[in-house]
């Protein structure tokens, strides 16, 4: 059988198209990658019927955590940690901002809505400043609504605090990208060095598939291969023709009339069709998540976050029965309709992380999958929406993160013991030394 490098890509009219995992590479544990990602839900959460009654394994799934009944050993429900620092510490209202910014820095953000912004270098800049030197793009920030790095948005809070949730530095957000067609053309870095913006403009009006830029060479490596691998790869194939179908299709006629792409500068054939926002934000969330699954599954990245919505968002979810904006119903008041209408959103998150566990888990990597070499943390800075309070937090981690976490079960941890103690955890078993992080007391103790 020939031995293929894992690192081989197929190449063609400049383009690189990196290899799954393929059974021609012998990958032993030590070799294989352990990877983060970090999910955020905003406005918090209907905490009765996330958080379970008893500890340890032998627990019931309460109800919005039933979408995730077939993964039930493949994650951890974390309860009793907090993000103290987002409380108000003197600075009034404004949890949302101070929430989202706090979520995976532990810091509490400077209040202001000028240029003077200051929170803290998140956990998964800090990750990947370890990890992201052996891979071609050291982070990747997801999200669906865009985010705004200046103006008020929350009683005197920065816009850039509340759609932020990755900080390179205390002064300066990662921002992210929302459009998936833009997330495509970076993990495949389509285009050859000195294309110009006429040529690619043609190229991706013409909607070729990446396929054809490096066909001639797949049809040499394929010949090369067993039949187990020549399946696999044409499995592979079939599904990125699936994606690249599905970000055509749901690709809005009139896109926005600009995009961004991670603070660097965008020559204006990316400003034109096609492009944009998919108008249908179920499709748009999934197809961020497969995009994810296919970073990680090449190897291009190994820490990412994802936010569903930025923080305050009051996205209509009138498509599972919740009409009306999210932040608003979340100050429910105790009214029976909109805590429905809450449970209803919640539901629907939880139903789209599953998808995203389920794609993982699909991936063999070794003798595992890609769900085993990954911790993912999912959850929110605000607990109950309508308190707006920082303890207690709905926290969830999946996956094993190639060792760090033993999932298929309730943690209780102790009243207000700092989130960022997992972070603490998470960073040292991805071999980044740390003592201290953001208002840390030391690591988890039981993760």
């Amino acid at each position: 059988m020939t031995r293929i490098n894992r690192r081989t890509f197929l190449r063609g009219a400049g383009t690189a198209l990196a290899l799954p995992l393929l059974e021609s590479v012998s990958l032993g544990a030590a070799e294989r990658p352990k990877r983060l990602a970090f999910l955020f839900v905003p406005n918090g959460m209907s905490m009765p019927d996330w958080k379970p009654q008893a500890a340890g394994s032998d627990y019931t799934l309460p109800s919005l955590l039933q979408p995730l009944a077939a993964h039930r050993d493949d994650f951890l429900v974390i309860s009793n940690l907090a993000q103290l620092n987002a409380r108000a510490l003197g600075d009034g209202p404004g949890d949302h901002a101070r929430s989202a910014a706090c979520f995976l820095t532990g810091a509490h953000p400077v209040k202001t809505a000028g240029r003077n912004i200051r929170a803290g270098v998140s956990v998964d800049q800090l990750a990947a400043r370890h990890l992201g030197r052996s891979t071609a793009v050291p982070s990747l920030e997801l999200g669906t609504e865009p985010a705004r790095q200046s103006g008020n948005c929350d009683s005197g809070y920065s816009c850039a605090y509340s759609s932020n949730l990755s900080w390179r530095t205390p002064h300066s957000p990662m921002g992210k990208e929302v459009q998936p067609r833009i997330v495509f053309e970076r993990l495949f870095r389509m285009g050859p060095e000195g294309e110009s913006g006429a040529a690619r403009a043609e190229r991706l009006h013409a909607r070729r598939s990446i396929l054809d830029y490096v066909r001639d060479d797949a049809n040499r490596l394929t010949k090369r291969l067993g039949v187990t691998d020549r399946r696999k790869l044409e499995e592979y194939f079939t599904g990125i023709r699936e994606l690249e179908r599905r970000i055509d299709m749901l690709e809005p006629a009139e896109p926005g009339d600009e995009i961004h792409i991670w603070n660097e500068p965008v020559e204006e054939a990316l400003r034109a069709p096609p492009g944009g926002v998919p108008r249908d934000y179920r499709a748009h969330v999934r197809l961020m998540y497969d995009m994810l699954v296919l970073a990680f599954r090449l190897d291009r990245t190994r820490v990412a976050t994802f936010m569903l919505a930025n923080e305050g968002s009051n996205r209509n979810y009138a498509f599972v029965g919740a009409s009306g904006g999210h932040h608003h119903i979340s100050h429910h008041k105790g009214d029976k309709q909109k805590i429905e209408k809450i449970r209803r959103i919640n539901h629907f998150h939880a139903e789209q992380l599953a998808y995203f566990l389920g794609k993982l888990k699909e991936v063999r990597e070794g003798d595992g999958t890609l769900l085993d070499s990954t911790a993912v943390v999912y959850g929110s800075a605000i607990s109950d929406g309508n308190r707006h309070n920082h303890d207690d937090l709905p926290i969830l981690v999946a996956g094993r993160g190639g060792g760090i976490v033993q999932p298929g079960r309730h943690l209780v941890a102790e009243a207000r013991t700092p989130l960022c103690n997992l972070y603490v955890s998470l960073l040292r078993g991805v071999g980044v030394p740390t003592e201290r992080f953001g208002d840390s007391t030391g690591a988890l103790t039981g993760l």
